[in-house]
């Protein structure tokens, strides 16, 4: 008998928590727009909470949820309207409920407190007493006139079937819409289903490794068929795992409501894309940095009501909270209309604080020195208080986020606001990487740090590797990319080979290129935790088992990164970028590199509508010029090769190289017209100094580019002379 109470007892605390969480979020809404369906949702929780709570002889709970279940009766009848007051004291109530149940799973006992102050509040107000005071968390008044929380929650349709709320150790899945066809399952439980998920995944891998070898077309056949039912198994038991947003988020509702009126401020909550899923572990990881981030937005981000009025803005500030998928991550961004970060400021405070020196700060990008605020002990805030400004919360948020795979990034504009951006991967248990070898090991990289793979081939392919102020680079679409030996992070000495395979990755919001020696394929792995050994390695974030059998690290790119001081890199190469010799007057452009014949060319990438390839069969005369359909018009096209007199190196049969330009009269596009070169091989952002009096038909002059000699194209003076009477339509 004993244990069927345990049992039941325990059911009690896990619905308890289900129904108090939405309790939060639905008397928010409650005081903004009441609604007496919504009103009646509240007073039957209640009732469900007190009537059961009589039953199991919780009597200080029944006592509690009694008084506020009269309460909300008198709201529910019309005897009394929702005021804040109102709102306050039963969101205290609800509190007292949830320390309440928190000592009964404990314990199994309700505890000696038994709130006898919140009792006899709700009681006055049930009585009608107590309507101009403000009950619980410090409420602020701006005069006579209260000042009231706005919240808003986005509206979102509900999805038909999805996984519902976590509490505990447990979580119920099943059909949203008939509790008759969810069912409870310990977490504990899933985490072992997972685990042997993926262990069938490895033991998938091996065979089919093992079936590549075999002629035996039967064996080959139910392989396969093994490999597609472990991926819809796989997917199945994620789907079990995965869990909405939204379940984080519905205490935000009440976190900026209780905020703002200790502060005095007014905050309107937006909630976009509660419905995204991702793992249920990595969702209780963020909920803490999440809850920072949204608080420190209230707090720090928005300025009081008078002086928003006084720059313009309306009363009310604006959070907004917005979640989405976005390659095999989910995306979230906080952010708020408030004052904005002012990178002088922080500049000051970096210099006062010795993080940098004053000519290092000045020479940083004001994007840079704003991400100085996740810098442990870092904060701006004139005065502490007990909400923020004692510099313990933003590197505990990039700790976190960072230490389930993820990453965050802050962008701030003053006077227009600030967006924090969160990425993070849908789970940790299995994750697709690539694998690549280097000194004959074999290596596993998250697909979420890559961006992209390059291949350097030639006669002395090392030439292609630079140095400066003593770091290796590699000259990526103009841009310098600091290039890291991945034997040089394992002390292994570096072997010169006929090519060089560069990874790109970004860490940190900085990029850089591993050099390894050979990229083999892209894998679904499953993460193994290090042992306690190798946990103290940097380097690597796991290991995994591959299809032999052979056991591969999983490298932590943003450990790498950290390693090898990624930061002093950017550093040296923007001091060598300063003291390095200037390639001609005037500002930076990005210019398209072409070739035609034995010359190249330089276009303004500025002047580029497209890069588009049209076959050889596509080309059609009209008018006497030849023509492409595209995009439902007619382009016409000019051969680059022929007005410059230069013989094209093109062969008939291949693709023509296009650039499409686009003639821009003010804010209108004009006319359209395509460039044909015989190849485009490069971007690059360089400083130019064109020599005017090298010019000739079709160019503007010549400019030393990339440390050669390149003609600059004059795209515009070309085409008129081809199309003049087709320009002089378009002015008129």
């Amino acid at each position: 008998m004993a244990e069927e109470i345990d049992e039941i007892v325990g059911e009690f605390v896990v619905e308890c928590r289900e129904i108090l969480d939405e309790l939060d979020t639905e008397l928010v809404s409650l005081e903004q727009h009441p609604d007496p369906d919504l009103l009646a949702r509240i007073f039957r929780a209640t009732h469900t909470i007190k009537g059961t709570s009589g039953f199991l002889g919780f009597a200080t709970l029944e006592a509690v949820t009694h008084v506020g279940e009269n309460l909300l009766s008198k709201l529910r009848d019309g005897e009394l309207v929702v005021r804040p007051e109102i709102v306050s004291a039963l969101l205290a109530m609800f509190d007292a409920v949830r320390e309440i149940i928190d000592r009964v799973e404990q314990s199994g006992a309700e505890g000696d407190v038994t709130y006898p102050d919140l009792i006899a509040t709700l009681v006055a107000l049930d009585q009608g007493e107590l309507l101009d005071e403000m009950v619980t968390t410090g409420s602020t008044t701006e005069g006579d006139q209260v000042v009231e929380p706005v919240v808003t929650i986005e509206s979102e349709p509900a999805q038909v079937v999805e996984p519902v709320e976590t509490t505990g150790s447990e979580v119920s899945v099943g059909s949203a819409s008939s509790a008759g066809e969810s069912i409870r399952v310990d977490v504990e439980l899933l985490d072992d289903l997972m685990n042997l998920v993926g262990e069938l995944v490895l033991a998938r891998n091996q065979i089919l490794q093992f079936t590549a070898g075999q002629n035996d077309s039967t064996f080959t056949a139910t392989s396969q068929r093994l490999n597609l039912i472990t991926t819809e198994l796989q997917e199945g038991v994620m789907r079990t795992r995965m869990q909405p947003i939204e379940n984080v988020w519905n205490k935000f509702p009440r976190v900026v409501r209780d905020l703002t009126l200790a502060i005095g401020k007014q905050a309107e909550l937006v909630m976009e894309g509660k419905h995204t899923e991702l793992d249920k572990t990595l969702l209780e990881a963020i909920k803490d940095p999440l809850t920072h981030l949204v608080r420190n937005a209230v707090d720090h981000g928005l300025e009081a009501p008078a002086d928003r009025v006084a720059a313009g803005k309306p009363e009310v500030g604006t959070v907004r909270l917005r979640a989405y998928h976005e390659g095999g991550q989910v995306i979230i961004e906080i952010s708020d209309d408030g004052r904005g970060i002012d990178p002088a400021a922080i500049r000051r405070k970096a210099v006062q604080k010795g993080v940098v020196t004053a000519d290092e700060a000045n020479h940083r990008s004001d994007r840079d020195v704003v991400n100085y605020i996740f810098l442990p002990g870092f904060s701006t805030a004139e005065q502490v208080t007990n909400i923020s400004g004692r510099g313990v919360g933003m590197d505990v948020v990039r700790t976190n986020i960072e230490a389930i795979g993820g990453s965050v990034d802050v962008q701030s504009e003053v006077g227009v606001g600030t967006t924090f951006k969160v990425k993070i991967p849908l789970t940790l248990a299995i994750i697709p990487a690539l694998v690549v070898t280097c000194d004959g090991d074999r290596y596993a990289i998250p697909q979420v740090s890559l961006q992209e793979l390059v291949r350097i081939d030639g006669d002395d392919p090392q030439a292609s590797i630079e140095r400066v102020n003593g770091v290796p680079v590699y000259r990526l679409r103009g841009r310098l990319l600091p290039i890291v030996f991945l034997s040089e992070v394992f002390r292994q000495s570096v072997t010169l080979t006929d090519s060089i395979n560069i990874v790109v990755v970004r860490a940190d919001d900085r990029e850089f290129g591993l050099v390894v020696d050979e990229i083999n394929d892209t894998a679904e792995i499953v993460v193994k935790p290090l042992g306690r050994i190798l946990k103290q390695v940097g380097a690597f974030a796991g290991a995994t088992i591959m299809g032999d059998g052979r056991v591969a690290l999983i490298l932590d790119v943003l450990g790498i990164a950290e390693q090898i001081g990624m930061a002093n890199v950017a550093r040296q190469l923007s001091d060598g970028a300063t003291a390095g010799p200037a390639t001609g007057a005037g500002e930076a452009r990005r210019l398209l590199m072409l070739r035609v014949g034995d010359r190249r060319l330089a276009l303004p990438l500025d002047t580029v509508a497209r890069l588009e390839e049209f076959g050889p069969g596509s080309v059609e005369l009209a008018g006497g010029h030849q023509v492409v359909q595209y995009r439902g018009e007619i382009l016409n096209l000019v051969f680059v090769a022929d007005e410059l007199g230069v013989t094209s190196t093109r062969t008939a049969d291949q693709p023509l190289q296009t650039v499409v330009y686009t003639e821009h009269r003010g804010d209108q596009p004009g006319r359209s017209v395509g460039v044909v070169v015989d190849d485009i091989f490069d971007i690059v952002e360089e400083v130019v100094d064109v020599q005017r009096e090298t010019a000739v038909h079709g160019t503007l002059g010549s400019a030393v580019i990339q440390g050669q000699v390149t003609d600059v194209l004059d795209v515009a003076g070309l085409l008129r002379s081809v199309f003049p009477a087709l320009f002089e339509l378009e002015a008129a």
